[in-house]
């Protein structure tokens, strides 16, 4: 495997290195030693996953708010997705900031995310899944969002948006800027990023 960092703190890619023969190809794709040996540290307690039938949905932005200390490893394993993680932590040099990666069932990528980070993604084929491998279960009454939309994130989402959650709708806008103040512009950094 390979693991790298990307431009936000607590966002590392995680790449496969297949062995490819006459049968297919042999990966792994997740050993603890190397998490380890990343700085990572990996606890499995839920593993999900999420089926959308149209191009175009918009899942997130999400997370889960202290005191709960959610990670997530996820993966696409059928379909086609934009991930995006954006940093709400004010303290933050990457506040609000945002990187992008393309995870496909055939780029056999993922992304570990680290905890208090906004996590969501567009599919951009039907029928995409996605699985979450995360080290605490769902914790009610603890989920944060920001709108998949907000002008002050600036995420250029790759297609028209075809499906939305009512919750995601819902998210409060971020109040604007106020003015003569600078915060970290958006950014997006591509997949290797």
């Amino acid at each position: 495997m390979i693991i790298a960092p990307t431009a936000i703190a607590g966002v590392w890619t995680v790449d496969a290195e297949p062995f490819a023969d006459e049968r297919g190809l042999f990966a792994r794709m997740f050993c603890a030693e190397e998490f380890a040996a990343a700085g990572l540290t990996v606890e499995v307690a839920q593993c999900s996953v999420a089926y959308n039938a149209h191009a175009g949905t918009i899942r997130g932005m999400h997370w889960a708010a202290e005191p709960v200390r959610e990670t997530k490893l996820v993966r696409c394993t059928r379909g086609a997705l934009l991930d995006v993680i954006v940093d709400p932590r004010p303290d933050s040099p990457s506040y609000l900031r945002h990187v992008a990666v393309e995870l496909t069932a055939d780029n056999h990528r993922a992304l570990f995310i680290d905890a208090g980070l906004a996590h969501g993604y567009q599919t951009l084929v039907d029928a995409t899944e996605a699985t979450y491998q995360m080290n605490v279960p769902f914790t009610p009454g603890h989920d944060r969002g920001l709108r998949f939309d907000d002008p002050r994130l600036a995420i250029a989402w790759p297609l028209p948006v075809s499906v939305v959650s009512a919750k995601d709708r819902a998210w409060e806008l971020l109040p604007p800027e106020p003015a003569g103040v600078g915060s970290a512009p958006a950014g997006v950094a591509g997949a290797g990023a």
